[in-house]
């Protein structure tokens, strides 16, 4: 699939974006394990989060959806051996987190995914599995197919060599089925959508944060507790919209002239919102509206407006806070007065594709300037965007940051592989041509 975008004049209107991913990956998860029928309103659309469901259908779980989705759960020990491979698709998420709970269960898994994520290693989350008791097999010791063999768990305390909220969460989720009190140790905050609905369910989940500084250097420390064996209770439940969605748009509007646009229902958990305070630090207009709390998460409405944008430098906590909005925030880079630094970013090196790669790829064939390392990238500021025949690489992030950046090109542009962009997103297309004039 190809799309041709047009250079916009002006960005107006309203824009509702899917459930966000993160939180739909886990009440995917949690309510087949809670003891009776949940249902979820505004549960993300997007491909990866699907690829959830389908996995949990194939493991026994009745399944709805509709207006909204609704799933009849089993409990703790409920889900049944599926009769083939389960299918992750293109999503890390579901892979790493559901992981935890297939290694509980008293069955053999093999689980899977298209030739992207046969590409991405998984030897972080097959770490501190085996230490709990599991069996993992994959394929050259670290790539998906992987083979579990599931059974009683242990519980451990576990220091993330790395921030990933994803592997976090793949413990925390395994420490239900364990006996005793589960650790997890994490140095740098990473979003905590997992513990917020661990919580909401009913799990006894305690987090002890601490922080203090060793000469000029900020030392952080998060210890999260999670007690086995609980039962989650059946819930109705409310995805807001996907911040990380939002991001494009937030963007859009800062390259665009005459600008002004309106996010409806953006999530705006304070482990994803350092976004935002990085788009303000850069200058941008922000404003943040009619806040309200459910399922204790916190919703707002966002206004955006066109703004003068200075440059910004990514390192560290913040880097890894903001890792999977960065290509689009090079977009930005290259349209704002000083330009973007990005530094302790080599994650981004086994996402769906490698975005370092990619990102650089299509600046190129903009005629934009990028100087790349193997952990980020140096962007210059005030940039010329040229029409191109741009590609997603199968990669829905890159697919949306360079139709964005299509919009302050000097003719029109084509997006390759366009549909990639639905694993997150299906209407983003939809929604660009809407608001764009």
């Amino acid at each position: 699939m190809v799309e041709h975008i047009s250079p916009a004049r002006s960005l107006s209107g309203t824009v509702v974006l899917p459930g966000d991913k993160s939180i739909s990956h886990r009440y995917g998860m949690l309510t087949p394990l809670a003891e009776g029928t949940s249902k979820i309103r505004n549960y993300s659309t997007g491909a990866d989060c699907q690829s959830t469901l389908a996995c949990m259908r194939a493991m026994g779980i009745a399944i709805e959806s509709g207006d909204e989705t609704v799933v009849h759960g089993k409990g703790l020990d409920g889900l049944s051996a599926p009769a083939g491979m389960l299918d992750a698709g293109n999503s890390g998420s579901t892979i790493r987190m559901l992981s935890g709970i297939l290694a509980a269960q008293p069955f053999v898994t093999r689980i899977g995914g298209d030739e992207s994520l046969s590409k991405r290693p998984m030897q972080r989350i097959m770490t501190p599995l085996a230490e709990m008791g599991a069996k993992i097999e994959a394929r050259d010791g670290k790539f998906p197919p992987l083979t579990i063999t599931g059974g009683p768990l242990k519980a451990i305390e576990y220091k993330l060599p790395v921030a990933s909220a994803q592997v976090k969460s793949c413990v925390l989720l395994a420490g239900l089925f364990a006996e005793g009190e589960t650790r997890v140790v994490e140095e740098v905050r990473t979003r905590d959508h997992t513990e917020v609905a661990l919580r909401e369910f009913g799990v006894e989940i305690e987090q002890q944060r601490s922080k203090w500084w060793i000469g000029s250097f900020e030392t952080y420390r998060n210890v999260i507790r999670v007690q086995g064996r609980a039962r989650l209770k059946p819930l109705e439940l409310y995805v807001p919209g996907d911040l990380s969605s939002a991001a494009f748009f937030l963007v859009a509007a800062q390259i665009v002239a005459e600008s002004d646009l309106v996010i409806q229902g953006v999530g705006l958990n304070p482990t994803r919102t350092a976004l935002l305070d990085f788009l303000v630090g850069m200058g941008c207009s922000i404003q943040i509206l009619d806040v309200q709390e459910t399922n204790s998460e916190l919703i707002g409405n966002l206004r955006v407006r066109k703004s003068r944008v200075r440059g910004g430098r990514l390192e560290g906590a913040m880097t890894a806070a903001v890792i999977d909005e960065i290509p689009v925030l090079a977009v930005l880079g290259a349209a704002s007065e000083d330009g973007l630094s990005v530094n302790d970013a080599s994650e981004l090196r086994v996402k769906e594709t490698d975005r370092i790669a990619t990102i650089e790829e299509n600046f190129k064939r903009m005629g934009l300037k990028i100087e790349t390392r193997p952990d980020g990238f140096n962007v210059p500021g005030r940039q010329q965007f040229h029409a191109a025949e741009l590609d997603s690489f199968g990669d829905h992030r890159i697919a949306m940051a360079f139709s964005i950046a299509a919009l302050a090109a000097d003719g029109a542009c084509e997006i390759r592989d366009a549909a990639a962009a639905s694993v997150s997103f299906p209407s983003f297309f939809d929604t660009l041509q809407r608001i764009a004039q």
